[in-house]
């Protein structure tokens, strides 16, 4: 019996959902990075030359101390916002689906989701807004401020009106877009000058150029992803948002310039081998 497409997008939920739950401990852990938060001292260690140099706590180091803090699911919190997000996401590719232009269920998924969770393809980097970015980042200062959903919904709506649910949304569209375009681009100039067709494998290398470009552009555009994520957070009442940790930014731009002051434009991009940083970042334990 064929499927109908119903049951295909039902797949679709389920297959993303399970997904979602899956990577959710890299992403939390990243967010509370992104936010500066480090509660564990950095440990000696050495480059491949010999080097001595101080390594801040990788993804696993991390992750166990949530756990000791906050047991077995402490590492699915904001989880719920993430998973309405993939539903949504679906939801909004299909009333589109057929279209040539990317660029346009991009956004409109970023529409869509952006209160939730940003929508990401499999092949970028993944990125949390708002309510689930607010969720994680309680774990800083212990509140219970969001929680669920509907609860989250009701408390930023309340306080912060329907502007509240796209805080850094400007970023993450001017990133998204800069994204696309550069990699289509320099994806077409790379198969049509660079790739030489009495190449046996051309046809094959044409194939994984994009996906190549993707991995590399993701990485130039993540400070766009940062700034997104620490406006999600900023001034909603939360500690990891709140000075000493960070100023109140007035913009986005704001945000960018005092990243970009500290060297900190590409906070939380590695989860491993991270080495301290000239300045770290005030922790809620200080």
């Amino acid at each position: 019996m064929p499927s109908t497409p119903v049951v295909v997008d039902a797949a679709v939920v389920l297959l993303g959902a399970t997904v979602t739950t899956i990577t959710h401990p890299l992403l939390y852990v990243k967010l509370l990075i992104q936010v500066g938060h480090e509660p564990l001292p950095p440990a000696v260690g050495s480059t491949m030359f010999g080097r001595p140099v101080l390594y801040l706590p990788g993804f696993f180091s991390y992750a166990q101390h949530v756990l000791r803090v906050d047991g077995k699911l402490g590492l699915f919190r904001g989880l719920s916002p993430r998973i309405a997000s993939s539903t949504i996401s679906t939801l909004v590719r299909g009333k589109i689906e057929g279209t040539s232009h990317d660029m346009i269920f991009r956004c409109l998924s970023r529409v869509a989701t952006h209160p939730f969770h940003d929508y990401a393809p499999c092949y970028q980097s993944d990125k949390s807004q708002v309510m689930s970015v607010r969720c994680m980042a309680q774990f800083v200062g212990r509140e219970t401020k969001y929680s669920g959903v509907f609860s989250c919904i009701m408390t930023i709506f309340k306080e912060e009106g329907l502007s509240g649910f796209y805080t850094g949304f400007v970023p993450h569209v001017l990133g998204e877009v800069l994204f696309l375009w550069c990699c289509n681009l320099l994806a077409y100039l790379i198969n049509t000058y660079a790739v030489d067709d009495s190449f046996s494998q051309a046809s094959t290398l044409r194939n994984y150029t994009k996906f190549v470009m993707s991995i590399t552009l993701r990485v130039l555009t993540y400070p766009f992803t940062l700034v997104a994520d620490v406006m999600a957070v900023n001034n909603c009442g939360l500690a990891a948002g709140l000075p000493p940790r960070f100023p109140v930014f007035t913009s986005w731009l704001h945000c960018w310039n005092h990243l970009s002051t500290e060297g900190q434009l590409f906070r939380g991009s590695r989860l491993f081998f991270r080495r301290v940083p000239v300045t770290l970042p005030p922790s809620v334990e200080d």
